[in-house]
């Protein structure tokens, strides 16, 4: 993924599926009824150094993680996003979700800075491996 801060918003970049998440910074608030997104509704503003990002507005057609852990359209996600070193990124996730768990939960993700790297296109029919496919088929 790749970071872009512009003026009244953070755009984040995802290499997989092109995805772009925008967390708009100028001082609106969430929409009354926002309308259900994969990426949701984000918000945020800085303290310090710290991005404070808030979600809302989820649809409820993804995972919280790669293990496959669910959630409902109520999910309400908030982040804090920030350097640790000058090449590491730690974002702390605090997950709300009454419809799906009993309380709220946090984790914490840590990426790299890789200058050399650059986002570069990614398709799914050329880049994925189908040998598992191969093997089930047999």
């Amino acid at each position: 993924m790749e970071i872009l801060a512009i003026p009244g918003r953070v755009l984040i970049v995802h290499e997989f599926g092109h995805y772009i998440r925008q967390i708009w910074t100028d001082g609106r608030p969430h929409p009354k009824d926002p309308n259900p997104s994969w990426m949701g509704d984000s918000i945020g503003k800085w303290e310090g150094d710290t991005l404070i990002v808030d979600t809302i507005g989820f649809n409820d057609k993804t995972w919280l993680d790669q293990v496959g852990h669910p959630h409902s359209g109520a999910l309400h996600l908030v982040e804090r996003i920030h350097r640790t070193a000058p090449d590491m990124l730690q974002i702390d996730f605090t997950f709300d979700d009454p419809k799906a768990y009993t309380k709220q939960w946090t984790g914490t993700k840590q990426f790299k800075l890789r200058p050399d790297w650059q986002i570069s296109e990614y398709v799914c029919e050329e880049n994925f491996d189908n040998k598992e496919i191969q093997e089930i088929s047999k």
